[in-house]
């Protein structure tokens, strides 16, 4: 048997995570390095003859894999025939048999090498739970959060009153640690990880259901925030500011020293930074203008900038309103590229019966819109944060717009009768793992054959080694 070339192998100097060790003694082990690897192998023992066999490709549980067949015969996997071009699940000491019956085929057992998960399980019990408690409750993390320059940590609700308070007081915001002055913070999503780790391995640190949506209710820190602190700039002042006390402060944005809509930043006002265009804003919750993307929770300061008529200059950055406003608002004529897995076949399809219908993909985004509105579709898999909150009138950003148009044309397809799909293409049969197949971003002929706008059907519950899936 011999190794041949996938366009998606990793090094082959990476360790050995599995082997296939043949019934006959006369033919080597296959060791298996990479996380996607075609193997080539003789029919039977008396042939000398490399054909093209399968695919072996690494699922992310490191314990299993996901064989496709490559050749023209029927390979059976534990008794189970897969036929061309279908995948199955194999785990350790499946048996493998190419050919259509049992006698003078060769056979392999599937062997995974543990090591790898070994190391990965002698991490995650190495974390000391003392390190990952919050120093103002003295629990473990709830929506962490990381201050610098002293890169303390901190539950996000707790943190969030501490600022308030130190707010209240016009003074500057210290570390509750160490008395250091922040400067910023933002929340740790790693960190975040960790804590629940730690939760599942002792779930009797998890707090009372009472107590998390308390701290909830107080977070008010959902993305980076710069924390004013009378720093001295190296560049020069833009304009004059005769309620400060010294000369020398920072002007983060154009609020600051000028008022606008009856606003003006003091030297204690926090703000944050747009994700589009790295300029800066104030954090202000008592407006009706939102300043985060409740599909990511990042800042955004379009719609911001835009409510107080403001305009950008050399000296303060300001990105397009068209980068952050309501989803009732925004226009679309092209397809984003992640619609259907990015799956171009799935795309052409979507567009041939939009067409076909007499329709616009505008047209159709905005019925589905109202849809959306009406509570008529199933949010459970909607990639985007908050998602029984988004309507039409949710403010979002670029990418989640992106996102949710991917969503939309997801159910459109489901929804559609077979009628209005172009007839080459309703005569396809499902992919067994429907939109999580991993082999229609690498096998045009796969992704072209199969409908993989569907839900799976094989490996439902079980990590399939398809890949992350947005629906």
């Amino acid at each position: 048997m011999e190794v041949g070339e996938s366009s998606a192998s990793c090094s082959s100097t990476s360790d050995i995570w599995a082997m296939l060790v043949p019934s006959d003694s006369r033919f080597p082990d296959v060791e298996i390095r990479s996380n996607e690897m075609l193997i080539c192998s003789a029919v039977t023992a008396s042939s000398f003859e490399k054909l093209e066999w399968c695919q072996i490709m690494r699922n992310s549980d490191q314990g299993s894999a996901t064989l496709q067949n490559r050749s023209s015969n029927t390979i059976y996997i534990d008794e189970a025939a897969v036929h061309k071009e279908d995948e199955i699940c194999v785990t350790n000491g499946s048996e493998i048999i190419f050919g259509p019956d049992r006698e003078g085929f060769l056979s392999y057992r599937f062997k995974v090498i543990p090591h790898s998960e070994s190391c990965v399980q002698q991490l995650k019990i190495s974390v000391d739970v003392e390190h990952a408690k919050c120093s103002i409750c003295l629990n473990l993390w709830h929506d962490v959060v990381t201050i610098a320059p002293c890169f303390h940590n901190f539950c996000n609700g707790c943190f969030s009153e501490w600022l308030r308070r130190s707010q209240e007081k016009h003074s500057n915001v210290l570390c509750p640690q160490c008395r250091a002055v922040v400067q910023f913070v933002g929340r740790n999503h790693f960190l975040h990880g960790i804590a629940e780790d730690i939760l599942q391995s002792d779930p009797a640190l998890k707090r009372p259901d009472e107590e998390i949506a308390l701290l909830d209710s107080y977070a008010s820190i959902r993305s980076n925030m710069v924390i004013q602190t009378g720093k001295k700039l190296s560049r020069k002042r833009t304009r004059p500011v005769p309620d400060y006390e010294t000369e020398d402060v920072e002007l983060p944005c154009p609020q600051c020293g000028t008022e606008f809509n009856g606003f003006r930043c003091n030297r204690n006002t926090i703000h944050l930074q747009c994700q589009s265009c790295g300029g800066m804003m104030p954090s202000r919750t008592n407006i009706n203008v939102p300043q985060h993307c409740l599909g990511c929770d990042r800042a955004f300061c379009g719609a911001y900038w835009h409510a107080q008529r403001v305009t950008g200059s050399d000296s303060h950055l300001i990105c397009n309103y068209d980068d952050f406003k309501k989803i009732s608002e925004r226009t679309i004529s092209t397809m984003p590229f992640l619609v259907h897995e990015a799956n171009r076949h799935e795309q052409e399809i979507t567009e041939r019966s939009i067409t076909k219908m007499g329709r616009t993909l505008q047209d159709v985004i905005s019925d589905w819109i109202v849809k959306l509105d009406n509570r008529e579709i199933d949010r459970t898999r909607m990639p985007l944060n908050h998602a029984e909150m988004i309507t039409g009138g949710t403010h979002v950003c670029n990418e989640c717009f992106n996102k949710l148009v991917s969503f939309l044309l997801y159910w459109l397809r489901i929804s559609m009768p077979r009628h209005l799909l172009p007839a080459d293409a309703a005569k396809r049969e499902d992919c067994w793992y429907g939109y999580a197949c991993r082999t229609q971003h690498h096998n045009q002929e796969h992704a072209r054959r199969r409908n993989h706008v569907c839900r799976p059907t094989r490996g439902v519950g079980t990590d399939t080694g398809a890949g992350a899936a947005n629906f």
